[in-house]
C-alpha cells in the first residue's frame, strides 16, 4: 500500500510549494530509477479503462458490533437477552430495528438488513470483511486478493488520477483492525491505495508520500532517500518489481488535483456535509476514530473515479470489565444512524443508487446473553450487515435468527455471498471469470457454488 498526499493546489502550473509539474516529473523520474513521463503515459494507454463506472463502498466496523442491539432486536426474549433498547417500526411494514436508528427507520425502503451471516471466523480482524474468505482457508501463492483488488484488476481505472481501489483505513492499535487487505496473487498494483495513516486527519495536508510532504518535494536528496528506503523495503519483501507501479500512481496523482479535490471537504456543499454529523478525530482506544465524514469522502472518491472504497469506522468491542456495551451504544448508534442515512440519501439524490453499492458490517456478532459486566461477548455463530444501493431490491430483510438471536433459522448467509452480490452489482461475471495465480492455477472471485443473493436481484 502507498499512503499519499500533501496539498497539491495547482497555481500557474505549480504546486503550493513552488515545484512545477514539469520539475516534479523530472525529479520523480530520477528518484524512481528512470521512470519517464512517456513511460507513464504508455502505461496509461495500455491500461484497461472501464466505461461503466459502478462502485462499492465497504464500511468496516472494527471489533464486532452487536447484531441484537443494532438491527436484529429481540423484544420477546428475556431481559438478559433483549437488553436495554426497544425496537421501532420502520417505513417498511414488518421491519423493526433499534430505537437509536430513527433516521434509517424512516428510509428503510432504501436499506437491506442482513441478519443471518453465519460463517464468521471468530477472529478479531478485518480479513473476512475485506476478502470474504476465512483466514485459515487454503490460500493460493501470493494470498487471496482483497475484493477491491479483483475489481481493480478486472475493470481498470476510470481515470489515471484516481486509483480504482482506495482505502480510508486507519492504522489501529489493534493492527488487524486497520488492514484493508492486499493485491494477493494479483500483485501490489491492485492493492488498496490507502489514503490515511495512524493520525486522524480532517484535511489532505497531513497526508504523506513515503514520508515526504509536497512542501518538501524540492528537497531532491530527501526525496531520493525516501524512495531508497522504499526500495530496500520492497526488495526485502520481494516486491521490487512494484516500483514502476507505485511510481506511475504517485506521479499521476501528484500531478493532478482530482484526488486532492475529492479529499477536500471544504469543496463539499456545507449543507450536504452537515447531514453526516461531526467527526471525532480521537482514536477509540485501539480502534479507529469516529470519522463519520469519511462516509462523505467515500462518496466523493467514487464520484472522482474510485471503483472500490474501504474504510474502518470507530471501535465496537465493548465487552470488558467497564460494562460499556449499552452506554457506548447510546454514543455510537445515533452518529452511525446519521452518517449512513446521509450517505444513502446522497446516493439517491445524485442518481447513484443504481451504481454504488454500500455494505456495513463487522467481523462477528455478540453473545445474546448479557454477561456479568452488562455487556456482550464475541459470538461468531451469527452476525449482521446492512446493504444499500447497487440497484438491489431494497426494503426487505435477508435471513432470520431464532427467538434469542443465537443462530440463523432461515437463510444463513456467507460473507462470500455478500461479495458475490457486490461483484455482480458492479458488472463482474462470477461464472465466466477465471484469473490465474502465480502458479498458473485458475482462481475465481468466490468459491465455486457461491451465488449472489437472488432475493436482491
Amino acid at each position: 500500500m502507498l499512503t499519499i498526499l500533501g496539498k497539491p493546489t495547482a497555481k500557474n502550473g505549480s504546486f503550493c510549494d513552488g515545484v512545477s509539474r514539469r520539475s516534479f516529473l523530472k525529479i520523480g523520474g530520477m528518484a524512481l530509477g528512470g521512470i519517464s513521463l512517456p513511460g507513464v503515459l504508455k502505461a496509461e494507454t495500455e491500461s484497461r479503462t472501464g466505461s461503466n463506472h459502478k462502485a462499492i463502498i465497504n464500511i468496516y466496523m472494527p471489533g464486532g458490533p452487536s447484531h441484537i442491539d443494532l438491527w436484529d432486536p429481540k423484544p420477546d426474549a428475556p431481559i438478559e437477552i433483549r437488553g436495554e433498547f426497544n425496537p421501532i417500526q420502520t417505513n417498511v411494514p414488518g421491519i423493526q430495528i433499534c430505537e437509536l436508528f430513527p433516521r434509517m427507520a424512516a428510509m428503510m425502503d432504501k436499506f437491506i438488513p442482513v441478519r443471518s451471516i453465519s460463517d464468521a471466523d471468530g477472529r478479531h480482524d478485518a480479513y473476512q470483511c475485506m476478502t470474504g474468505r476465512r483466514f485459515n482457508s487454503r490460500k493460493p501463492p501470493g494470498g487471496w486478493p482483497a475484493a477491491g483488488a479483483f475489481v481493480s484488476n478486472l475493470q481498470g481505472p476510470v481515470n489515471a488520477a484516481v486509483p480504482s481501489n482506495v482505502a480510508l483505513m486507519y492504522k489501529t492499535g489493534n493492527g488487524t483492525w486497520g488492514q484493508p487487505g492486499t493485491g494477493g496473487f494479483l500483485g501490489v498494483q491492485h492493492s488498496p491505495f490507502n489514503l490515511v495513516g495512524r493520525k486522524a486527519r480532517s484535511s489532505p495536508e497531513n497526508m504523506i508520500l513515503q514520508g515526504i510532504t509536497l512542501e518538501r518535494l524540492q528537497d531532491r536528496v530527501q526525496l531520493q532517500r525516501a524512495f531508497d528506503t522504499f526500495r530496500r523495503d520492497a526488495d526485502t519483501s520481494g516486491l521490487m518489481e512494484s516500483m514502476d507501479v507505485y511510481g506511475q500512481q504517485a506521479m499521476n496523482i501528484l500531478t493532478t488535483s482530482k484526488l486532492a479535490d475529492a479529499l477536500d471537504l471544504s469543496k463539499e456543499d456545507p449543507k450536504i456535509l452537515a447531514r453526516y454529523g461531526k467527526s471525532d478525530e480521537t482514536f477509540q482506544r485501539d480502534g479507529a476514530p469516529r470519522m463519520i465524514e469519511n462516509f462523505c469522502l467515500a462518496r466523493r472518491l467514487v464520484e472522482a473515479g474510485a471503483r472500490f472504497v474501504s474504510l474502518n469506522y470507530s471501535r465496537w468491542d465493548w465487552h470488558g470489565p467497564d460494562g460499556m456495551n449499552f452506554p457506548k451504544s447510546r454514543e455510537e448508534f445515533p452518529l452511525l444512524d446519521q452518517g449512513l442515512s446521509a450517505l444513502v440519501t446522497d446516493l439517491h439524490e445524485r442518481g447513484l443508487d443504481k451504481d454504488v453499492s454500500v455494505v456495513v458490517w463487522g467481523e462477528f456478532g455478540r453473545t445474546p446473553k448479557i454477561n456479568r459486566n452488562n455487556s456482550r461477548d464475541h459470538w461468531p455463530k451469527v452476525s449482521c450487515a446492512m446493504l444499500a444501493g447497487g440497484g438491489m431490491q431494497t426494503g426487505q430483510v435477508i435471513g432470520k435468527t431464532n427467538r434469542n438471536g443465537e443462530y440463523a433459522i432461515d437463510r444463513p448467509v456467507k460473507f462470500q455471498e455478500v461479495f458475490a452480490t457486490l461483484y455482480r452489482n458492479v458488472g463482474l461475471d462470477l461464472n465466466g471469470t477465471r484469473i490465474f495465480d502465480t502458479s498458473g492455477t485458475p482462481q475465481y472471485l468466490v468459491d465455486q457454488g457461491i451465488e449472489p443473493m437472488r432475493e436482491l436481484i
